[in-house]
């Protein structure tokens, strides 16, 4: 008999034909087919998965969330849905998400857990707005805040609609009503997000400054760090300046006939644009500085760098000679000219500064600050006492063009400046105005790691802007200690999260886009001084909650000031104009727990969070700190969630990111439906991708192609196909209540063994899914059904399935066994593969209900049996040795069937005890069928009588435990075939073999 999977549809039909045609002395050629036990089920080989999936997707999706959403009696268990952005069809990493949280979800509920799961989305931001102003056909500049708003609206439910019915065809197990789901564009949802707001600004950690953000161009708005990507091969433009020393310094008097010599100080920058806010140029107090005499020309000005730098200047500065060395210490204090000073005599000389962040890795050991256009010099002239908002040099527009008032640092020649964008023409320009006064020592190409808009895929800038920001330097202490009692997969992801926590001090919350929650500030006109209070933010919200959110944009102002705040007799619009920052959109999904229950401890906390590895950055950080930033300061130390998982990226096949651009992109839609050409994409189903994702070590980044989807097909495919063994062989419901089943006690050895199989698999999977592993879960499973069952089982069992009587002994061993594999092998893969569990669930129970809805009973621990494991191990090497045996004596074509031979163990007579032969005595009666032999028995060397046979094939295997070897004999088989049941245990006088003969009653 052939492997289940290859042929149970084509050699079944071909074995009764040939059967009736060799047992020509029957009456009836078919009698014989009649009397076979074959195995007969509905359930089909190869489904019609757009119809199979689509009848189940109810049952086991809506429906089955519905039902055990009102088993209120059960424990409940939350996984909080961080809200995948409203823009576009679904990718791929969409996919793994959402697949991977219906997992948990669906293990979950089969243990009896009620699951608490509400998909959301996050609607406001750039990405929505730019494609409704691109569907509409309209700029920025030309609508009103109103119609921009109400087209972005429109687009982002249009876009929450389409992805509402991708998800569905995974198979994700939810109520997907849009009264079931969020989305952070809803009234109630906005109204949490503005309260918690209102928190942060009662526990004084909301203030607004001007200072230098991050600020795409592209955007028109301030991005927070997690809005950014960083490329690598980013091309800039970098240049040499020198700036002219004014002050005589004491210290350089050795230099004696050089002290009439003019001497600069050389600067590197990789940003010229930003020249034009030069405020000061920082040194290291304790690098030694060099001036250096440039041996080519005796006459051009000295030139002061830290001595460290002087080697890798050579290609800048040529051959050079130290004349003198300074401390950086000395250095500062003293002035010097701004560079663009020949354009413009009336600038004022700046000052050297000190700085720690200065070092002599790279540049000249000199940097150019621009407090406006640098993190680390608006820090440094904060603590140095030297920041006022009005000292702050900023030249750059809200476009990230250069603006009128850089007429002020470079006089008429700066008016070739306004307008340009300060990152290519702009900056090109600036190159050439140091050229023009001299100033410009050498330009080159540098490519170097650089911020991008992760949105638009642009370069951002660092430019002073006045925006609200998060203190979080007051409440990260206390949100790493809430971190320390969260579990996090997998487990190296704790240190990501912490130390992104740690390196923020601010979080820039302001965005200037118009498709957003507002900031519902009010700005004293008269003073331009912005008011946010409790009790301004308590009256606003008010009014917002009565008449939506979109009143802060079509209200008057009047609306919104609290009368405490009116002068009488003075036009309110006159004082008071309404902010127009919306907020950064990871602190509207940031906010999402506020909408989960509270636990025991008063803190909304969900059980589960998982997201992709990008949301260290995001979402993780931004539930955390609003959180805590929100909670009473003696409440700051708890978390919104207890277990933290993290999944990479789908790559291609060939490790590359996924993209438009390169063709590489495998849709999870193409993959359920099928691409045009359906030889090249085919049609694989919900249950194939997902059985791929079950598949892969998620928490890496994973790879993704035809030849990967092929492989899950055929995985998907040998699951089915072993059901469908099962399914054919264990009869249906009625038939099966009509037998009775085997105790343990009455079980054979392999069944005992496949029985402590099944245990290990099913605790293998509890433990793989308790833990997230759902490749163990996959890779047990995998072992299970093509070594331990086709390989092994189903191999031998058909002949007892097949030929033996329902009622025998030997086949309700079988079948007991196959209905308990049949039970837990579904319950372990319903998470993984639902469509094709709730298909077996169907057949096997011939019911409508949902295998989610039957308590997962499991095998119980008296099936864990060492001691019967430890011996099929050692019947399955003797098995393996006797198998190649026969394998030679089908090369040699002395057989073509192992059933033509029969097997001889010649045993010897051991001076003590061996566990192994008394293994063999004892299973001797089981070893024809563990062969697939047509006999096979244990004999001495005495035993082997006279007569040669046609043929033997010989070989040995070393006794385990015992200093001796087995002989094994391969023979061909001494009796006739019986054309029933094809072993040839058939006595030349008899039409059958005796078990035969007992089912057809043909004595």
């Amino acid at each position: 008999m052939n492997n289940c999977a290859s042929g149970y549809r084509t050699r079944i039909p071909d074995y009764v034909h040939r059967l009736a045609v060799r047992f020509s002395s029957a009456a009836d050629n078919h009698a014989f087919s009649h009397s076979l036990l074959l195995p007969r089920t509905s359930f089909a080989l190869r489904p019609n998965i757009t119809e199979t999936e689509g009848r189940l997707r109810v049952r086991t999706c809506t429906g089955l969330y519905r039902w055990q959403s009102k088993n209120i009696e059960r424990p409940e268990f939350i996984l909080h849905d961080g809200p995948p952005y409203a823009n576009g069809d679904l990718h791929m990493g969409h996919a793994m998400n959402k697949i991977l949280k219906d997992i948990i979800n669906r293990f979950n509920v089969s243990r009896g857990w009620r699951v608490k799961y509400i998909p959301g989305w996050d609607c406001h931001g750039l990405p929505i707005e730019n494609k409704a102003l691109s569907e509409i056909g309209a700029d920025l500049t030309a609508l009103p805040p109103l119609a921009i708003r109400r087209a972005a609206h429109k687009t982002a439910l249009r876009e929450i609609d389409t992805q509402r019915e991708q998800f569905k065809r995974l198979g994700i197990m939810a109520d997907w009503s849009t009264e079931s789901t969020y989305r952070t564009i809803d009234h109630s949802y906005q109204m949490r997000q503005l309260r918690i707001f209102r928190n942060m600004v009662e526990n004084g950690l909301i203030y607004r400054r001007y200072r230098p953000v991050h600020f795409s161009p592209s955007s028109r708005s301030a991005l927070a760090e997690a809005e950014l990507v960083y490329k690598d091969d980013h091309v800039s433009h970098s240049v040499f300046v020198s700036f002219e020393l004014q002050s005589k310094l004491e210290n350089l008097r050795s230099l004696g006939a050089s002290d009439s010599r003019a001497i600069q100080l050389l600067v590197w920058t990789t940003t010229p644009w930003t020249l034009t806010a030069n405020m000061a140029i920082a040194v290291h107090p304790d690098l030694v500085y060099a001036v250096l005499r440039r041996t080519a020309d005796d006459k051009l000005p000295l030139i002061i760098v830290a001595k460290e730098r002087i080697e890798s200047l050579d290609s800048i500065l040529g051959a050079v000679d130290i004349v003198a060395e300074i401390s950086g210490s000395e250095l500062v204090g003293a002035s010097y000219a701004p560079v663009f000073a020949p354009l413009c005599p009336s600038l004022l000389p700046l000052k050297i500064i000190p700085a720690s962040y200065v070092g002599a890795e790279s540049g000249t050991g000199l940097v150019h600050c621009a407090p406006a256009h640098g993190a680390e010099d608006y820090n440094t002239f904060r603590e140095l006492g030297l920041l006022d908002k009005k000292d702050v040099i900023c030249h750059v527009g809200d476009a990230g063009e250069f603006t009128s008032d850089v007429v002020e640092t470079l006089g008429e020649r700066g008016k070739a400046l306004i307008g340009k964008c300060v990152l290519d023409s702009g900056s090109r320009e600036v190159v050439e105005i140091l050229r023009d006064i001299g100033a410009l020592v050498k330009i080159q190409r540098i490519k170097h790691r650089y911020p991008y808009d992760w949105r638009t895929s642009k370069p951002i800038i660092m430019t002073s802007t006045s925006q609200w920001f998060a203190n979080l330097d007051d409440i990260k202490a206390d949100a790493l200690i809430a971190l320390e009692g969260i579990s996090f997969f997998p487990p190296i992801s704790r240190g990501r999260l912490t130390s992104f926590i740690q390196l923020r001090s601010e979080w820039c919350i302001s965005r200037q886009r118009v498709w957003g929650v507002p900031i519902p500030a009010l700005h004293h006109i008269p003073t331009d001084k912005a008011v946010l209070d409790s009790p301004t933010l308590e009256y606003i919200l008010a009014v917002l909650d009565e008449r939506g959110i979109e009143h802060w944009w079509e209200g008057p102002v009047e609306d919104f000031v609290p009368p405490s705040m009116c002068e009488e007799g003075v036009a309110v619009e006159a004082v008071w104009r309404k902010g127009t920052d919306t907020m950064d959109v990871w602190f509207d999904s940031g906010t999402a727990w506020s909408m989960l229950h509270q636990r025991d401890d008063g803190l909304p906390r969900a059980d589960v969070c998982l997201e992709g590895s990008d949301q260290h950055r995001g979402w993780f950080q931004s539930q955390l700190l609003t959180a805590v930033a929100s909670a009473p300061p003696d409440q700051r130390r708890r978390c919104p969630y207890g277990t933290l998982i993290t999944h990479g990226m789908v790559l291609d096949q060939t490790g590359k990111k996924m993209s438009k651009s390169l063709g590489n992109v495998t849709s999870p839609m193409t993959v359920i439906n099928g691409g045009p050409d359906l030889k090249k994409e085919p049609a694989y189903g919900a249950d194939v991708l997902r059985y791929w994702i079950g598949t892969v070590d998620y928490w890496n980044d994973t790879y993704l192609g035809p030849v990967v989807l092929a492989q899950a097909a055929e995985g998907v495919r040998k699951l089915r196909n072993t059901a469908r063994f099962i399914l054919g062989n264990i009869g249906n419901v009625e038939s099966r209540a009509q037998m009775e089943s085997v105790s343990r006690s009455e079980m054979g050895l392999a069944e005992r063994y496949i029985m402590h199989e099944l245990y290990v698999l099913e605790q293998n999977a509890f433990e793989g899914y308790s833990q997230y592993n759902f490749a163990k879960v996959v890779a047990s499973l995998n072992n299970f059904v093509n070594i331990t069952l086709s390989s092994f089982y189903f191999d031998i069992s058909k002949d007892t399935l097949y030929a033996n009587s329902l009622d025998s002994l030997k086949r309700r061993q079988v079948v007991t066994v196959l209905e308990q594999i049949l039970t837990t092998m579904n319950f372990v893969m319903a998470p993984i593969v639902p469509h094709l569990a709730e298909e077996i669930h169907e057949a096997f129970n011939e019911t409508q209900s949902s295998v989610f809805m039957t308590q997962w009973k499991s095998v119980g621990p008296e099936w864990y049996d060492p001691r019967t494991n430890e011996e099929m191990k050692m019947l399955l090497r003797l098995r393996t040795a006797v198998l190649a045996g026969l394998e030679e004596a089908r090369a040699d074509k002395k057989i073509k069937s192992s059933l033509e031979a029969e097997v001889e163990l010649l045993t010897l007579d051991l001076e003590s005890p061996c566990t192994f032969t008394d293994l063999l005595q004892r299973e001797e009666g089981f070893l024809k069928t563990l062969f697939i032999t047509s006999d096979a028995t244990l004999i001495d060397e005495g035993s082997l009588g006279t007569t040669s046979p046609p043929w033997v094939f010989l070989s040995t295997m070393p006794i385990p435990s015992c200093d001796s070897d087995l002989t094994i004999r391969i023979r061909p088989a001494q009796l006739e075939k019986c054309p029933r049941c094809w072993t040839f245990t058939r006595l030349p006088s008899k039409a059958l073999c005796p078990r035969c003969i007992s089912m057809v009653k043909l004595g």
